[in-house]
């Protein structure tokens, strides 16, 4: 079962909290019995409410697939070029080593 989001936390509590207060006030109960089955009444609400709110869509990544070689395109790309031992810097020295 997925988590909730910040959203539907945010607007079931919300929910909750102020048709319990509507309820109370406009029922103008002092019963126990009462006051419980407002409560119960205001948790479904939210309840309701949490789980009707849009929630975003996942967003996907679209995944770059090299095509697989057959022997028409095995020309067009170049073949892997080996890398020397020593690679020549830019005055003719070993890439790495300091001039004197």
């Amino acid at each position: 079962m997925p988590r909730p989001t910040v959203a539907q936390t945010a607007y079931g509590s919300l929910t909750v909290i102020l048709s319990t207060f509507a309820m109370l006030l406009l029922s103008q109960t002092t019963s126990a019995g009462w006051i419980a089955l407002v409560a119960v009444v205001a948790l479904a609400l939210g309840l309701l409410v949490a789980m009707t709110v849009p929630t975003a869509k996942p967003r996907t990544v679209a995944v770059h697939r090299p095509a697989t070689t057959t022997a028409t395109n095995a020309a067009a790309e170049p073949a892997p070029v080996p890398v020397a031992h020593h690679a020549a810097g830019p005055a003719g020295e070993a890439v790495g080593q300091r001039a004197a």
